[in-house]
C-alpha cells in the first residue's frame, strides 16, 4: 500500500516542499541497528531477506516470517532504511529542526524478534540517538490506534523517558491498560468510537498537563492513521482534524519535536492526513478544495473498499468531516485517572 511516498507526492504537487528542507535517508548499519537489537536477530532478518526464507525454529524464535510479519524481498533493507531515517531525525533535532518523518514509526518491534508488521524499532533507535546526543527528557506520544508497546517495554525502567499512548481498549497487542501506568508510563484505553470532541478532552485533561509537568526536551509524536473513522482496522472513529489539532496543540508546548507516521491501512485516509500534518507544521493553508494536480494523484490509487466507490471528498479536500460528539463517561474516566 502506497504510504510516505504517497505523503510526499501530495506535498510536491501542492507546492509544499522546498527541495533544501528534504532529506533522503540511507540504511542504518548493522552496529546501528544493534544499539536496541540482538546480533542474533539482525542476522536472522538479513538471512530471511537473501534467503526469503528461514527454518522453522528461527520463524517460531524471531516471528520472522510468523503471525503478520511476513517476508518480502526487502524485509530487511525497508527497516533498516525507516532506522536510518530515525537517525537523521535524531540529528536534525539536535540541530534545533522540527521534523516531520512520516516513514518512521514501528512501534511494535522487541530486541529479538518482529511483532505486528515491525521488524525493526526505528522509535527506540531514534530515542536511544538522542541520549547519545545528550538529550535526558525525552517525551513520546502515540496516538496510534495501536498501544505502542515496543516503546513503552524498551523504556519502562527509564526514568528520563515519558512514554504516553492513546489505542483502542481491547485492541492487539491487547497491552497498554490504565492499571499499567507507572512513572513515566501513561495509558489511555479509549472505547470504540472515540471521537474528535473525546481526542480533544484527553489532550487538554490529561496528555497535555503531564507533557508539561515532564518539560521535555524533545518530543517525539506518532500520530497514526488507523484511529480515523475511515480506516476499518480499529473501531475509532477520529478525523484528521483531531490529529491536526493534537499535533498543534504538542507544538505549541515549545521545544523540539519531531511527528513520526505509523500505522494506517487506507491510503486516502493516511495520505491525506499526513500531508495535512507537513501543511500545518509549516504554516500553510490548507486549501478547501484541492488543486488538479493533486486529485490526479489521488484518483491513481487502488484499495478495495467493502463499503463502495470512495466518496468524493476523499478525491478533492485534505480536511474530513468532523467527528464531534459528546464525551462517554469512560473516557472522563481517564481523563480524571
Amino acid at each position: 500500500m502506497p504510504r510516505a511516498m504517497l505523503v510526499y507526492d501530495l506535498c510536491a504537487a501542492s507546492g509544499w516542499l522546498d527541495q533544501t528542507r528534504y532529506y533522503e535517508a540511507g540504511m542504518a548499519s548493522v552496529t546501528e541497528l544493534c544499539r536496541f537489537h540482538t546480533p542474533e536477530y539482525i542476522a536472522a532478518l538479513m538471512r530471511a531477506e537473501i534467503e526469503q526464507d528461514l527454518p522453522a525454529a528461527l520463524r517460531q524464535q524471531t516471528r520472522i516470517g510468523a503471525d503478520a510479519n511476513v517476508i518480502h524481498p526487502v524485509v530487511f533493507r525497508r527497516p533498516a532504511t525507516s532506522a536510518g531515517a530515525a537517525l537523521l531525525m535524531a540529528g536534525l533535532l539536535a540541530q534545533g529542526a522540527t521534523v516531520h518523518a512520516p516513514c518512521v514509526g514501528n512501534h511494535h518491534g522487541q530486541p529479538a524478534r518482529a511483532s505486528g508488521f515491525c521488524f525493526v524499532n526505528d522509535i527506540a533507535l531514534a530515542i536511544l540517538r538522542l541520549r547519545d546526543l545528550g538529550f535526558r527528557r525525552i517525551a513520546y506520544l502515540d496516538l496510534d490506534a495501536h498501544h505502542g508497546d515496543g516503546v513503552e517495554a524498551a523504556f519502562a525502567t527509564d526514568p528520563e523517558v515519558l512514554t504516553i499512548s492513546v489505542h483502542e481498549a481491547g485492541r492487539w497487542p491487547r497491552t497498554g491498560t490504565v492499571h499499567d501506568a507507572a512513572h513515566g508510563i501513561y495509558n489511555f484505553p479509549v472505547p470504540p468510537g472515540f471521537n474528535d470532541t473525546e481526542l480533544d478532552y484527553l489532550m487538554q485533561a490529561a496528555i497535555l498537563p503531564r507533557l508539561r509537568a515532564f518539560a521535555p526536551e524533545v518530543i517525539l509524536l506518532l500520530p497514526g492513521a488507523d484511529a480515523l473513522a475511515d480506516d476499518r482496522m480499529s473501531g475509532l472513529s477520529l478525523s484528521n482534524n483531531a490529529l491536526w489539532r493534537a499535533v498543534g496543540d504538542v507544538r505549541a508546548l515549545g521545544g523540539r519535536l519531531a511527528v513520526l507516521g505509523g500505522g494506517g491501512y487506507n491510503p486516502f485516509a493516511l495520505a491525506r492526513s499526513w500531508a495535512g500534518i507537513w501543511a500545518r507544521l509549516n504554516g500553510i493553508a490548507i486549501p478547501e478544495v484541492l488543486p488538479a494536480p493533486v486529485t490526479e494523484i489521488l484518483a491513481t490509487v487502488r484499495f478495495a473498499r467493502q463499503a463502495g466507490a470512495v466518496p468524493a471528498h476523499w478525491l478533492t479536500t485534505l480536511a474530513d468531516p468532523a467527528s464531534a460528539g459528546p464525551v462517554r463517561e469512560a473516557v472522563k474516566r481517564l481523563g480524571d485517572a
